[in-house]
């Protein structure tokens, strides 16, 4: 196995990483697309945060907190009225930026909001921002940043470890030898596309006992494309196979009480005309399905199990090592209460021994003058 030979270093006592307490500001996954109708609202919880979602007659999808400003009535319990949601206790009417616009027993309403939260949608799924302003795009595959796709869903998912802990499987070089036998040498180049989103690439040959050369290797000799990209450490969209084709997976987790992760695959094609387009997409979603299965094959017990923790890092856990450096520098948020994480420096503690508020908001500028050569 070879690998890059730059000193592995990485925070010994992590602020984020594996912390079941903080997660990352940014795009989360809420529910399918197909599981909210037009006039429908649902109750959801999404990282401790209680929840509501509704899609009014313009079919955009629309999420507030889950209780009313007035008497704390839960507003899943109101109905979708055009594009708006009234509560059902007092009829109070709120628009799709959480305005309210109507009280049955005033002339006019008062300025009260409900606080909604930037809401979209992409691969069929519908998505929520954990803070005030996206600051990033909604993770996408890079090869298909500007492609329109199709997607399927494999089966939503709980472990009993954390999000982070998760994704770090996709690049531990270590485990695809030792595990699933699949790869013999790794070159992963490592990009960071912004703040929020890391790729690891790597071209390599195959094992030829593995599932996936078996399959290819009568039509295909070159070198396999395996890539990771990681957004806001929780989301990781998979590029695997042969130039001529390659298959696009993603996994989408959030946690959930008790540091635990819940999460979705997504199977991902690009759209492509004529309805023998949608019948090769079609099999093409189907054997992505398939290959998605072949990568977690025994991972789940792995997962159920482990107590992560990273003593003796080497070469090999390079890529991870990387994966941790740059989420540890992103944004942390409170789960439960989605506030701002403010952790205080050494030089900034009072006389005595108080901490100071201290804002850790960093412009996009600075965050890239303080990467560390990791």
């Amino acid at each position: 196995m070879n690998v890059n030979t730059e000193n592995v270093s990485y925070p010994r006592k992590f602020k984020t990483f594996n912390n079941p307490e903080r997660f990352i500001e940014g795009w989360y996954w809420v529910i399918p697309s197909r599981k909210l109708r037009v006039g429908e609202v649902k109750p959801v919880t999404i990282l401790g945060r209680e929840l509501v979602i509704y899609r009014g007659q313009d079919r955009r999808a629309v999420i507030f907190d889950a209780y009313c400003p007035h008497m704390g009535a839960h507003l899943a319990e109101g109905k979708v009225e055009g594009n708006e949601l009234r509560c059902f206790f007092h009829h109070w009417q709120y628009d799709s930026e959480g305005f309210c616009v109507h009280i049955p027993c005033l002339d006019e309403p008062l300025p009260v909001k409900a606080k909604a939260w930037p809401t979209a949608e992409k691969y069929g799924m519908i998505w929520v921002w954990t803070g005030e302003t996206p600051q990033q795009p909604l993770p996408f595959i890079p090869e298909l940043e500007i492609d329109d796709c199709e997607s399927t869903f494999g089966a939503r998912f709980i472990t009993k470890c954390h999000p982070n802990v998760v994704m770090i499987n996709a690049i531990d070089a270590q485990h695809f030898n030792t595990v699933h036998k699949m790869l013999s040498e790794f070159n992963f180049e490592k990009q960071e596309l912004n703040e929020n989103a890391i790729t690891f690439s790597n071209t390599t040959q195959d094992s030829p006992d593995s599932f996936l050369i078996k399959l290819i290797r009568p039509f295909y000799k070159n070198p396999v494309t395996y890539s990771l990209c990681y957004w806001y450490g929780s989301t990781g969209m998979v590029t695997v196979g042969p130039e001529f084709l390659h298959f696009y997976i993603m996994f989408t987790l959030r946690l959930i009480e008790g540091g635990k992760a819940e999460g979705q695959a997504i199977f991902i094609t690009k759209k492509r005309p004529s309805i023998f387009g949608r019948i090769y997409n079609r099999f093409l979603l189907w054997l992505t399905k398939i290959l998605a299965q072949y990568f977690i094959k025994n991972d789940s017990k792995i997962f159920d199990t482990i107590q992560f923790n990273l003593k003796t890092p080497i070469q090999a856990d390079q890529s991870i090592t990387q994966f941790i450096n740059h989420l540890e520098r992103q944004k942390p948020l409170k789960w439960g209460t989605w506030n701002l994480e403010r952790y205080p420096r050494s030089d900034e503690l009072s006389r005595d021994g108080e901490t100071r508020d201290i804002d850790k908001r960093e412009t996009r500028d600075k965050w890239h003058d303080e990467l560390v050569n990791d």
